[in-house]
């Protein structure tokens, strides 16, 4: 129930981007419900469902007795295992459900505002840490809304329907206030009570977890909040997550306006989701409806609105977006406070021999308590990239990040800070300190690449030509084949058709025909189709991915420019530490090949190394051992572009090769490879150790 015009604004944009959100995912939800009419409870990933399983039995999910029975009462296979266990923990819950129930809502509090002499209520809130409060963007969008609005807790009736004691406690967003209205989220301190004692030592607080298995498609949810301003409701079980997007959850539940910024909890009551929005039916026109069907108009009341469904912010993307802010050490230990399963705490491991140090201090101007940073020094004149923080001479090991195509125009540090934010994550799950994005090297060659590719000012009227076929569903002209095709016509047709053919589509399905020209658009348009389907990648990505990596390989002028870029910003001593990705992969296989670079680990993720047309183009011409001590390789099967891997070919030599289930709409994510347990303990595994077998 937004108090200002301002929220109301900004909750109506909401409110119409999970509406179109919710008509691009038709697809998958009609997919969902076909499975469930078939009789499958849980349609999801056989990985979701195993690390779901495994996350019920961990934190008490089920009685003892019932999980021994639900999965030794007769001879099951692995995967109808974890269907037992998680549809037993649906139906079955132990006596703990109820207290734990209280215990979660105890951290939820109304958020009113004082304006004009009155108090409104605003929305909902809930403790995540001792001291910080998360909610809406849309209800707290700057610090100085926060300043104007006092927090009630208990607000609430008690066991015998009778109105609780409202506790009253207002906001310090000046200790600490971070909001992001893309994700719809805000984070903000808490003033202590009047006895001195934290808001989260008085009510309890939701420990937010990084981890993955919290939800599967089909599963319940449950809401505690303030609809309306009312008193505290809940919205407890005949609910179900219905699709999991990238950022955002839709779910069947009954929710009203003032349930913004509400908890999404599962049956465990661990938070999966913060509510902000709910799903309006529309008409043609995109235009909301009313409950009789008419066009819904302001003045109407949200009461009046036909709510289809309801959205909630991941919290595994509110975590990944905090991960990488830029804060002071004491903005920085306020979120370490949030506790070891949200991935923002722990050490740092320092160099060998050397000491362990807190964060850096880099200031965000959404963020509290912001101070100076130390000066991080950057690479040398005419080298693009990020050296680490510190280079003292003798053996230290330095950890690289190597990225891929497409990163002309963006911001080096932003990246990053991505590419560290993920791989804490993965430290996290795997129980390991987590790693400082300033002492890590970040060759830089995006804008590079943009220019010697020509993306910024070649591709012209061809590309804007393909994009609007692929928009439009139709087929791919001969124009734009020419655009992709006409650079590297061996090497381009070489890599598309290898995908294509590796994913499994039938070489009778192939025009033979060669050349350019609506013979070769058929072909090009078959290959892409089909690999769209087998990976859920658009055409547009996939095709643009292996025209890059095409580009590098054939044209002797840009490799050496690349290369030489990346040369410049490497360490000059120690050991390193190499994680690549995508042409990454392909630049860092030809670096180390051309370079005496002490690698002590080689990490490849989402590569097109196991194509043909990439490694018979490498510098050392085809499968090779690269020097590097350890090597992993890691792949999401639905990777476009690892459509090669596992790595197959035995002038490989000896490595590690990881699969790994990416998030959807993710699966070529570097963030989403390094947030992975084994690929992260890999990487911290060669950090510490001296030597890597």
């Amino acid at each position: 129930m937004p108090a200002t015009e301002e929220a109301r604004e900004e909750l109506q944009g909401h409110v119409a981007d999970a509406a179109r959100r919710y008509r691009e995912s038709t697809r998958e939800r009609e997919r969902v419900e076909e499975e469930q009419a078939a009789g499958v409870l849980f349609p999801d990933a056989p990985e979701t469902l195993a690390m779901r399983a495994e996350r019920i039995l961990d934190r008490g999910g089920l009685p003892p007795a019932a999980a021994v029975e639900s999965v030794r009462a007769q001879a099951l296979a692995l995967p109808q295992a974890y269907e037992r266990i998680i549809s037993r923990s649906n139906e079955l819950q132990a006596w703990s459900f109820l207290p734990r129930g209280a215990r979660a809502a105890g951290t939820v509090a109304r958020i009113t505002m004082r304006h004009d002499g009155r108090e409104i209520p605003h929305g909902t809130g809930f403790l995540v840490s001792p001291r910080l409060l998360m909610t809406n963007h849309h209800v707290l969008p700057n610090a100085g809304v926060a300043g104007r609005c006092f927090l009630e807790f208990n607000a609430q009736v008690t066991i015998d329907n009778a109105p609780d004691a409202v506790i009253r406690m207002e906001f310090d967003p000046g200790t600490f206030f971070t909001a992001a209205k893309l994700l719809d989220f805000a984070l903000v301190a808490v003033a202590p009570a009047n006895d001195g004692r934290l808001p989260g030592d008085v009510f309890g607080w939701n420990k937010l977890s990084a981890q993955p298995g919290n939800l599967v498609v089909g599963e319940r949810v449950n809401i505690i909040g303030h609809p309306n301003g009312r008193l505290k409701e809940i919205a407890l079980r005949d609910n179900a997550l219905l699709v999991r997007l990238e950022d955002f959850l839709h779910y069947k539940t009954d929710t009203e306006p003032g349930n913004s910024g509400s908890p999404v909890f599962n049956d465990q009551w661990e938070v999966v989701a913060l509510h902000h929005s709910g799903v309006p039916r529309t008409n043609d026109n995109r235009e909301p409806l009313r409950k009789d069907g008419q066009i819904w108009r302001d003045g109407d009341g949200d009461d009046a609105v036909d709510w289809i469904a309801n959205e909630g912010v991941r919290i595994s993307s509110i975590m990944r977006h905090l991960a990488a802010l830029r804060l002071t050490a004491e903005g920085r230990a306020l979120l370490a406070e949030m506790g070891p399963d949200s991935g923002l705490g722990g050490t740092i491991p320092g160099p060998v021999g050397g000491s362990v140090r807190p964060p850096s201090a880099v200031p965000e101007t959404t963020a509290g308590t912001v101070a100076e940073a130390p000066t991080i020094p950057e690479a040398p004149e005419g080298a693009s990239g990020l050296r680490a923080r510190s280079t003292p001479a003798g053996a230290k090991r330095h950890l690289v990040f190597l990225h891929g195509r497409r990163q002309h125009g963006k911001d080096p540090e932003a990246l990053r800070r991505e590419w560290t934010a993920g791989l804490n994550q993965g430290l996290t799950r795997a129980g390991k300190a987590t790693v400082d994005p300033v002492d890590v090297v970040f060759p830089f060659y995006g804008d590079l690449l943009g220019r010697v590719m020509g993306w910024t000012e070649a591709v012209g009227g061809a590309a804007e030509a393909f994009r609007g076929a692929v928009e439009r569903g139709e087929p791919i002209g001969p124009s734009a084949v020419e655009m992709f095709a006409a650079e590297a016509p061996g090497v381009y047709e070489q890599l598309l058709i290898q995908a294509a053919t590796e994913a499994g589509m039938p070489q009778d399905g192939l025009v033979a025909t060669e050349g350019i020209g609506s013979a070769l658009a058929t072909r090009f348009q078959q290959a892409l189709s089909w690999l769209t389907a087998r990976t859920g990648l658009d055409e547009w990505t996939i095709a643009t991915a292996f025209r890059d990596v095409s580009r590098y390989l054939s044209d002797d002028e840009v490799r050496e420019e690349v290369l030489g870029t990346v040369r410049d910003a490497m360490p000059t001593q120690g050991e390193v530490v190499l994680v690549t990705h995508s042409l990454g992969t392909v630049v860092g296989m030809d670096l180390i090949h051309q370079n005496s670079l002490d690698v002590t680990l080689l990490v490849t993720a989402g590569s097109p190394l196991g194509m043909d047309a990439v490694n018979g183009n490498l510098r050392a011409g085809g499968p090779h051992v690269p020097k590097a001590r350890g090597w992993t390789n890691v792949w999401c099967p639905t990777d476009a572009v690892a459509i090669g891997c596992p790595l197959k070919d035995p002038g490989w030599g000896q490595l590690t090769q990881l699969a790994v289930a990416n998030g959807i709409g993710r699966a070529h994510s570097i963030a989403e490879y390094l947030a992975h347990a084994g690929v992260a303990d890999a990487i911290n595994e060669a950090l510490r150790n001296r030597r890597v077998a």
